[in-house]
């Protein structure tokens, strides 16, 4: 079981994917703009971050940062997910924030938990 949280600012995307994973068997919460993560990742202490680039408030791109910088202990696993910035560059800008994985939207529930499958596995 892992703890994930995810953060968009699609409410549906958020309900949805926390049933997703609590479907199969992880915790899962969400918040819902970049202001609000560091402080809900700090709190949920998760094991990964399912973080949307283009966030009203902070950008996914500075939270992840953030997330990098300024969070002690374990390190959460970084996915970035975005519709907007969905170029070669995008996903190389990603890497250099930190991401360790990148997911298009609209994403493939199965491929997502292909990437949590081998996280668990890790753990």
């Amino acid at each position: 079981m892992l703890r994930v949280v995810i953060v968009d600012d699609n409410r549906d995307i958020v309900l949805t994917t926390i049933e997703l994973l609590r479907a199969y068997g992880h915790e899962a919460t969400g918040c819902y703009n970049g202001d609000e993560v560091f402080a809900c990742a700090r709190e949920f202490a998760p094991d990964v971050v399912i973080l949307d680039i283009g966030l009203p408030g902070k950008s996914g791109w500075e939270v992840a940062q953030q997330i990098r910088s300024r969070l002690p202990g374990k390190q959460p696993l970084l996915i970035a997910m975005s519709g907007e910035f969905t170029k070669r560059a995008d996903k190389m800008l990603a890497e250099m924030y930190g991401f360790d994985h990148y997911l298009v939207k609209p994403f493939d529930p199965q491929a997502l938990m292909a990437i949590l499958e081998n996280i668990g596995a890790g753990k």
